[in-house]
């Protein structure tokens, strides 16, 4: 699948994202609430409104589904996902562990991801049939003998319900969790495609959060999947896996399945 056109859209709209926010990073910027009580600031707004701005003028038929000005409808069966800072409470706390996050999703299935972090100058960029790079550089996960090996991942206790997170923490035990990390958002994802970390496990992430990761990780030669191991698509209920090594997928899933 040639996506040349569109990589290069990619890029430019994470540079026009990180024009934006790179300003606003530890500035003292203030936060709203959304519905969904989790913060919101002008960089959130300003950033997503500049690449739609871009994707209008250059794929004028595509849809555009972003966190903070919800779906335009288009006509051409692909659709621009847009996160402009996953991580908004890790950016406002001036940890530079945030993300822009750009997808291309194809009747469903993401075919095209952008992970980038305008503070430390990081990009990685995924696409169908190509290999992950970052700023340029091919990226590869790393194997993982078994479970016990593994350094899982994900963001906050605090974002699984009573239920999933029993499950969660069933993994974790079967996993190195002396080396576990906390915090990271699509960070974790990042360092999970370069080989840093095995396993991220997340729950209750929307379209937006999780699309443009589904490329990249798998463009690395990991893989993404639902708790049941199913590959993630637009419809997913937001349970989401990343390997580093594939060959554990059915190990966590297991694990997952035991409540302990």
């Amino acid at each position: 699948m040639a996506l040349d056109a569109e990589l290069a859209l990619a890029n430019r709209l994470a540079d026009a994202a990180r024009h934006v926010i790179l300003p606003f990073f530890r500035t003292g910027l203030g936060s709203e609430r959304k519905a969904d009580r989790s913060p919101v600031t002008e960089a959130d707004r300003a950033a997503e409104e500049a690449m739609r701005r871009l994707i209008k003028a250059e794929f004028p038929r595509d849809a555009i589904h972003g966190e903070e000005f919800g779906a335009e409808a288009g006509n051409s069966g692909r659709t621009w996902v847009l996160d402009p800072i996953d991580g908004t409470t890790a950016f406002l706390a001036g940890r530079p562990i945030f993300g822009t996050l750009i997808a291309l999703v194809q009747e469903g299935w993401p075919v095209l991801g952008v992970i980038d972090q305008a503070v430390l100058g990081e990009r990685w960029i995924g696409a169908t049939g190509q290999a992950t790079t970052l700023n340029g550089s091919a990226v590869r996960t790393r194997a993982c003998r078994s479970l016990a090996d593994a350094a899982i991942a994900t963001t906050g206790p605090h974002y699984f319900d009573d239920h999933d997170g029993a499950h969660f923490m069933g993994l974790a035990a079967k996993t190195d969790h002396k080396r576990m990390v906390m915090g990271g958002d699509c960070y974790n994802y990042a360092m999970l495609a370069m080989g840093q970390l095995d396993v991220v496990c997340e729950a209750n992430l929307k379209l937006h959060d999780y699309a443009a990761l589904v490329p990249v990780v798998e463009g690395a030669g990991g893989t993404m999947a639902d708790w049941n191991g199913e590959p993630l698509h637009a419809a997913s209920d937001g349970r989401v896996l990343a390997l580093g090594d594939p060959a554990r997928l059915e190990d966590v899933v297991e694990a997952l399945a035991c409540n302990h």
